[in-house]
């Protein structure tokens, strides 16, 4: 088993990562240290997948063993003395070390005491049983697997599973990442994990805004994001983050229309989906316990702003210009939100072609050409320019000579 695990990294690891991982190897060897490849490598290793990343824990000093191998290698060193961890960037490989730790919590939702400690201990800290695995990569047993939760066990049931009573209450975040590693790894919690997870939702409240949002956003770059929200919504997580956060049957839809298009800003498209119910309070209050960047919140402030203009987008003599002039001061990912679960087919479609064309287009003579035809600069300018991008959105002009000649009878 030993050998065949260690036969199947050396597959799924380009020749890069080979090269680094025996060059590190030897020098733990020489330190005398323990290596293991850890975490979600190993749950990864033995799925089958096909990239295997570097996270390796060292029993030992990680931080000088990750400095002599960016000194060895020429590359680039960024250490935390803190927690013990660094990371070194090659040419063509990328390495993740962390000095083998335990953990302690002060308080719910604190980050976390860490101490110097083996490898037991720090599998020990981990979230789920999936994860809290290691494969030994310095001899004398070389290639053996280490699990002490059972771990593997889960993998072969496809499940998701806490370590222990208390560890949503720690740390809350695992229930954003449980909801991940389900959609991700087509996985479900495990029954009491779950019953967990349930019972220890309100110490959400524990977590502060910045790390909630880094979990929603790394929801949003999920492959299956929709499941992951959806899942979330089930659980009754969205909810007790905000409950401004939902995903309705409406939302779910547009969740998957939006994965097939994938418009960007992504991120802030995916928040504004979950707030489209917000008034204008709820969204405040979202944007402070979120503590979002100021994009971000500018997004969910025009999804709630957007409602207001629903009657002349949708009005039936609206011409593409009226449109386009009523959507440009809204961000792009409020307008993507419109489109993507407008109510009104008629809205949805208009909101769609501004987003695909109408805001590009210009007019045919720019600024110096008008100027060449004795419009003032200055206001009269501008008010030209508009006028002409209007005539071509509404299809009055093709052509620049259609706008030559309309500026003509323009200033008769």
């Amino acid at each position: 088993m030993a050998e065949d695990l260690l036969a199947a990294l050396e597959a799924r690891l380009a020749e890069a990562d080979r090269d680094v991982t025996a060059a590190l190897t030897a020098l733990a060897a020489g330190r005398g240290e323990q290596l293991y490849l850890v975490g979600g490598s190993v749950r990864d290793l033995l799925l089958g997948r096909p990239h295997v990343d570097l996270d390796i824990a060292v029993e030992g000093d990680a931080i000088a063993l990750a400095r002599e191998i960016a000194q060895q290698r020429q590359g680039r060193l960024t250490a935390h003395e803190k927690f013990g961890t660094a990371s070194v960037e090659l040419a063509a490989s990328r390495v993740d070390l962390a000095r083998t730790r335990a953990e302690s919590y002060e308080r719910p939702g604190a980050l976390p005491s860490v101490r110097p400690a083996g490898i037991d201990e720090d599998l020990r800290r981990r979230d789920f049983s999936v994860n809290a695995m290691a494969l030994r990569l310095t001899s004398p047993a070389a290639g053996e697997l280490l699990d002490p939760h059972s771990g593997r066990r889960d993998l072969e049931r496809r499940l998701i599973r806490v370590l222990h009573d208390g560890s949503f209450r720690d740390d809350a975040t695992r229930m954003l990442r449980a909801v991940r590693y389900e959609a991700r790894l087509a996985f479900r919690l495990e029954d009491e994990t779950e019953r967990l997870l349930r019972r220890d939702l309100s110490y959400l409240d524990t977590i502060s805004g910045a790390r909630l949002w880094a979990e929603l956003t790394a929801i949003f770059y999920e492959e299956r994001l929709g499941q992951a929200l959806a899942r979330a919504q089930e659980l009754g997580i969205l909810t007790a983050i905000h409950p401004c956060l939902r995903l309705d049957e409406a939302g779910e839809a547009a969740i998957a229309r939006a994965e097939e298009e994938r418009p960007a800003p992504w991120d802030e498209v995916c928040l504004c989906l979950l707030c489209c119910h917000c008034d204008g309070q709820d969204a405040e209050a979202l944007m402070r316990r979120l503590a979002l960047p100021r994009r971000h919140e500018r997004a969910i402030e025009d999804v709630v702003r957007l409602r207001g203009a629903l009657n002349d987008l949708g009005a039936a003599d609206a011409p593409p210009s009226r449109i386009t002039e009523t959507l440009e001061p809204f961000s792009i990912a409020s307008v993507w939100a419109l489109a993507l679960r407008s109510d009104d087919p008629a809205v949805a479609e208009r909101a769609l072609l501004f987003l695909r064309q109408w805001r590009y287009v210009k007019p045919f003579l720019g600024a110096s050409a008008l100027r060449r035809l004795g419009v003032p600069a200055g206001r009269d300018l501008g008010a030209a320019l508009r006028r002409l991008r209007a005539a071509r959105l509404d299809g009055v002009t093709s052509s620049r000579e259609d706008e030559i000649e309309l500026m003509g009878r323009t200033r008769e």
